[in-house]
């Protein structure tokens, strides 16, 4: 009887569609909920709206010098989350898009560009499946951290920023690098996540990177670890040459609030005498 069917029934393409599938819907909903929370809060440590309104930029170095001059570019940015960084690119001229799942996120990104007299196009998509509506339309592609982690296909990923650029554009990518990924505290150091291989990662988060002890009720997430080299592979894999690849030692943020921050300002992950990776970054193009 249909009752008494295994859950497992089925072929391994349809575990891993159905388990995808699963992953995104829990994802998403979990940022939904971060979306409401994200600058809301007096002690939130990655959200400042008010100063973003007067004229704060939330850029950092690392994707300024990657992308160069944006004024009168096209300019994607995945993963917007709800829009600031997105509007701080605007901020330099550049004509940008905002795509995100969440559709709170978007929502909220919608309505801070008015807030901020800004021009922007925010849509709701999976970056994983891009509207055919972004094809071949930009000079870059933006994304930046806590990015794919989140991605159960990085090859559908990245195949998709590739669609959206135009012959010639370039992606730019800066990511926690996968070494400190696998960090869950670092006093005391203990490492619980693996390095690379993509096998799905099912955890109830609790709080937000922005707000540790944020009143939030756990929620189900699912995330993907990946090596540089499968993040490489990635990016080859769909037609893009890598021009520029770099492993940073020095970030202005951890993007997790667990590391020491430097006299100078800079965040370090030091390791028995030697500092680690923070941050990875990728700069590729699309062949003309």
């Amino acid at each position: 009887m249909a009752a008494n069917r295994p859950e497992t029934a089925g072929t391994p393409k349809e575990h891993t569609d159905r388990d995808a599938a699963r992953g995104l819907a829990d994802n998403r909903a979990l940022w939904d909920t971060l979306a409401d929370f994200h600058g809301t809060d007096p002690d939130d440590r990655s959200y400042d709206v008010e100063s973003f309104l007067a004229g704060r930029q939330t850029l950092r170095g690392i994707e300024k010098q990657l992308t160069g001059d944006v004024a009168g570019k096209d300019l994607l940015h995945l993963h917007c989350h709800f829009g600031m960084d997105t509007l701080s690119w605007a901020r330099l001229g550049a004509r940008v898009t905002g795509v995100d799942f969440s559709p709170r996120a978007i929502t909220k990104a919608r309505a801070l560009a008015e807030r901020a007299g800004l021009t922007a196009e925010f849509i709701e998509a999976d970056a994983q499946r891009l509207p055919d509506s972004l094809r071949a339309r930009f000079d870059l592609v933006v994304a930046t951290y806590g990015v794919l982690s989140w991605i159960a296909d990085p090859a559908a990923w990245m195949a998709g920023a590739a669609a959206a650029l135009r012959p010639g554009g370039r992606l730019v990518l800066v990511d926690l690098h996968p070494v400190f990924q696998t960090v869950l505290t670092f006093e005391p150091f203990v490492a619980d996540w693996p390095y690379g291989g993509g096998a799905p990662q099912h955890d109830a988060m609790t709080g937000t990177y922005a707000h540790a002890d944020a009143p939030l009720a756990p929620q189900e997430s699912t995330q993907y670890p990946y090596s540089v080299g499968e993040v490489v592979t990635a990016a080859a894999s769909a037609g893009l040459v890598v021009e520029q690849l770099g492993e940073h030692t020095e970030a202005e943020t951890d993007g997790r609030h667990i590391l020491p921050q430097g006299p100078d300002g800079l965040f370090r992950f030091p390791v028995s005498g030697t500092n680690l990776p923070i941050l990875y970054s990728l700069r590729a193009v699309r062949p003309c």
